[in-house]
């Protein structure tokens, strides 16, 4: 079913909105579209207006919302960095990988984790058949400007031309000297966001007369909180933002403005391919993610949904919509789909082709998605997580239509939601619910099984339960009596 609509509403819903604006779409376009793949880093689904914040300045953001579709209700595969990017570019869940988190597993205070933690991956595997080495594949120069961090070296996943992503995580710096091995330095005070733009613009200009696969993941707006100054005086002293992390926001806004310019004047535009999204939830520390609870490195809705918007001139109509949850396991398949291209014999891919939704030429088939977490993540301060200690700790979510489950195998706890009455996950059905309860878990128990999924069941011997109750107390005082002023950590 689609309806008509004049303006949309991010909810939890699956139905496709569509609003068809301007004049009447081409009907031909050539059949190898270039393909720019813009990932934000830690930006948050409210942290951009065509998801309705008013906080922020991202007119440019905006207005590519306005020529393509936006998925109300996208969400990342992981709650942070390295595991969310490794699935968007592998294609595959994080079981199938083992990449579940940045760093290690044993995250937070020893004495307050009960289980031994998977041991987690780092990178993908320089096997795992990447996004990239499809298009490589299939004739596109490959290019990567900015974030990697599913491995050391990105021209032994698929990545042609590598400027500025090696394992890092983050910068070092948001102004020159970068101390990036792979990226040299510009002048003194360079920004990086308008360094790595400029690399993009070069690669545009050098290879428009052949098919290309651009992955730009800026490394905006990570840690450590870095602005220009001409940004940061506009913010200074409005009540109720970080006035840094707000003129970050505007610098990559503006900077995708730029990008998108150069597009339309050199005629690019017209045959290109546009994603926009992000890899996880915002920093609920720097920005409140509200009304979805919590944010990077949670399960619950603040941590994975994510902004999502995709520009493509003649196929996908301007100013449309859709309310179909998404992931960004999807990615892969639709983009290989747009190129007209098959996933290389014998690659699983976890996702399905969005192609008919941004057509609005047909459906995808109703599924679940899913998350796995068999690790912990510590609190970054007041997270709305919860608990006081940590993000995370060991556990699974489902959703499926409007239900959201979360499993957590310390002590088998369930949590169970209706996001169509309570988007901000607050009101646990589980009791109230047992049999919808019992239906989800049956299928969350089916998808672990199928694809492997470890469950950690051992005991940590340095688990003390007095320690975990007396650090969950004097964290829950610091809170009420000296307001909570986590430090973020910059490892996700």
């Amino acid at each position: 079913m689609i309806r008509f609509t004049s303006s949309f509403k991010p909810t939890a819903l699956p139905l496709c909105l569509l609003i068809i604006a301007g004049s009447a779409i081409a009907s031909e376009q050539p059949t190898k579209p270039n393909i720019l793949y813009i990932n934000a880093d830690d930006l948050g689904v409210m942290d951009v207006s065509f998801m309705g914040d008013r906080r922020y300045h991202t007119p440019n953001l905006k207005k590519l919302a306005s020529e393509g579709m936006v998925f109300t209700n996208a969400y990342a595969p992981a709650a942070n960095c390295a595991p969310s990017r490794a699935a968007c570019l592998s294609g595959q869940a994080a079981p199938r990988s083992g990449v579940y988190t940045v760093g290690n597993s044993t995250r937070g205070h020893t004495k307050t984790r009960k289980l031994i933690p998977t041991t987690n991956k780092k990178v993908l595997s320089n096997d795992c058949i990447t996004l990239a080495d499809e298009m490589k594949r299939s004739g596109y120069v490959t290019c990567q400007i900015g974030k990697w961090h599913v491995g050391n070296d990105p021209t032994k996943q698929g990545i042609d031309i590598n400027i500025g992503g090696w394992e890092a995580g983050g910068p070092r710096s948001y102004f020159s000297p970068y101390r990036n091995p792979q990226l040299n330095d510009g002048p003194k005070g360079e920004y990086l966001t308008d360094r790595l733009t400029h690399e993009a613009i070069r690669f545009l200009t050098e290879h428009k007369n052949q098919p290309f696969f651009l992955y730009l993941p800026y490394y905006a707006v990570h840690t450590p909180l870095q602005a220009r100054q001409d940004l940061l005086k506009k913010y200074q002293g409005k009540p109720g933002i970080d006035p840094v992390y707000a003129a970050m926001i505007e610098g990559l806004d503006e900077n995708i403005g730029r990008l998108l310019k150069h597009l339309q004047d050199s005629g690019l535009a017209k045959n290109t391919v546009v994603v926009f999204s992000s890899d996880n939830g915002g920093i609920r520390n720097i920005s409140p993610q509200d009304p979805w609870r919590a944010g990077k490195g949670s399960y619950y809705e603040g941590g994975i949904r994510v902004p999502l918007t995709i520009r493509w001139p003649g196929k996908i109509a301007p100013g449309s919509s859709c309310e179909v949850p998404v992931t960004g396991l999807d990615l892969y398949p639709t983009l290989l789909d747009a190129i007209g291209a098959t996933p290389a014999s014998g690659k699983t891919i976890d996702g399905l082709s969005l192609l008919p939704l941004l057509q609005q030429s047909g459906s995808i088939k109703e599924r679940a998605l899913y998350w796995h977490f068999p690790i912990y993540l510590q609190k970054y301060g007041d997270d709305d997580a919860r608990d006081s200690l940590f993000r995370t700790r060991p556990g699974s979510v489902i959703q499926f239509s409007h239900w959201k489950l979360h499993e957590y195998f310390e002590h088998g706890e369930i949590e169970l939601y209706d996001l169509r009455s309570d988007n901000g996950e607050r009101n646990n059905l589980a009791k109230k619910m047992p049999e919808k309860s019992r239906e989800l878990l049956k299928m969350l128990n089916d998808w672990r099984a199928k694809l492997n999924a470890p469950v950690p069941t051992e005991l940590n011997p340095k688990y003390d339960p007095s320690f975990e109750k007396r650090a969950m107390k004097s964290t829950l005082n610091k809170k009420l009596h000296r307001g909570s002023t986590g430090a973020t950590d910059q490892k996700g």
